[in-house]
C-alpha cells in the first residue's frame, strides 16, 4: 500500500531532496508552495523519475488557502502519512535590535502559524490512524541566537520548542513529531542527502531532531559579527 508524503515550502532544493528521497521508496508526494508554475515544474521533475506526484498552490500564510490545499492534496493522494513543513523566511529579516511587532509576526506567522495551521489539520487524521509523522524543519538560528537574524531565530526557536513538546506528546498516540535543523547552505549538491537525512528519521520515530550541518560554525561566524572591529 502507497504511503503519501506533503511537503509545505516546496521549492527546488530542500522541498525537492525531501520528496526525491520519500517517492524514491514509494511515497506519493504532494508540493504546496506559493509558486504554481514552479510546482508545476517540480511535478513533471518528479513524475520523470517514476514519482507520483500533485502540486497544490498556497501561500502559507493564508490559513484558509493553506487547508484548502492540504484537503486537495489528501483527496489526489489518500491520508497524509508525512507531513514535512520547510517554508524558508521571507523579507522582513531584522537584527534583533531592529525586531518591531511587525516584523515579529511576520516570521511568526511564516514559520510557527503556518505549521500550526498545518499540523493541526492533519493530526486528527493521525491519531485516528494511529501512525503519522511530522517533520518541521528550522535554521539554526533556532538553537544559536544571532542577532542578525534576530525575527527569524525568535520565530524558529518558538517552532522548535514547539516540535519538541508534539514529540513528548505525541509519541503515545503512535505520531512521530520532529523538527529538522538546517545549519548549512542548501545547494543543488547536497539537497539530494539532505533528503536522505530526513528519511532517516522518518525511520528513526524515537528521535526528536535531527541536526544538519555545523552549529559550531554559525557560533563562530556570530561571535566575529559581534567582535569590535579595531
Amino acid at each position: 500500500m502507497h504511503k503519501n508524503l506533503v511537503v509545505i515550502g516546496a521549492g527546488p532544493g530542500l522541498g525537492m531532496g525531501v520528496a526525491r528521497a520519500f517517492g524514491r521508496r514509494g511515497f506519493r508526494v504532494g508540493l504546496i508552495a506559493r509558486n504554481a508554475a514552479r510546482l508545476a515544474e517540480s511535478v513533471r521533475e518528479l513524475e520523470s523519475s517514476g514519482i507520483t506526484a500533485t502540486a497544490h498552490p498556497a501561500d502559507v500564510r493564508d490559513r484558509d488557502a493553506l487547508t484548502g490545499a492540504l484537503d486537495e492534496a489528501q483527496r489526489a493522494l489518500g491520508p497524509i502519512d508525512v507531513l514535512e513543513y520547510s517554508p524558508g523566511p521571507q523579507a522582513p529579516i531584522t537584527s534583533a535590535a531592529e525586531t518591531d511587532p511587525d516584523t515579529a509576526s511576520a516570521q511568526f506567522e511564516l514559520c510557527v502559524l503556518g505549521a500550526v495551521t498545518a499540523v493541526s489539520h492533519v493530526l486528527p487524521g493521525m491519531v485516528e490512524r494511529g501512525r503519522g509523522s511530522l517533520l518541521l524543519t528550522t535554521g539554526v538560528s533556532s538553537m544559536v541566537p544571532a542577532p542578525f537574524l534576530g525575527n527569524v531565530g525568535l520565530a524558529m526557536s518558538g517552532l522548535r520548542n514547539w516540535a519538541h513538546a508534539l514529540h513528548i506528546e505525541l509519541a503515545p498516540k503512535g505520531i512521530h513529531a520532529a523538527t529538522v535543523t538546517i545549519a548549512t547552505g542548501v545547494t543543488a549538491e547536497n539537497a539530494a542527502e539532505i533528503g536522505e537525512r530526513y528519511f532517516g528519521l522518518y525511520e528513526s520515530p524515537e528521535r526528536a531532531e535531527e541536526i544538519i550541518g555545523d552549529v559550531a560554525a554559525f557560533e563562530s561566524l556570530v561571535r566575529s559579527s559581534a567582535a569590535p572591529r579595531p
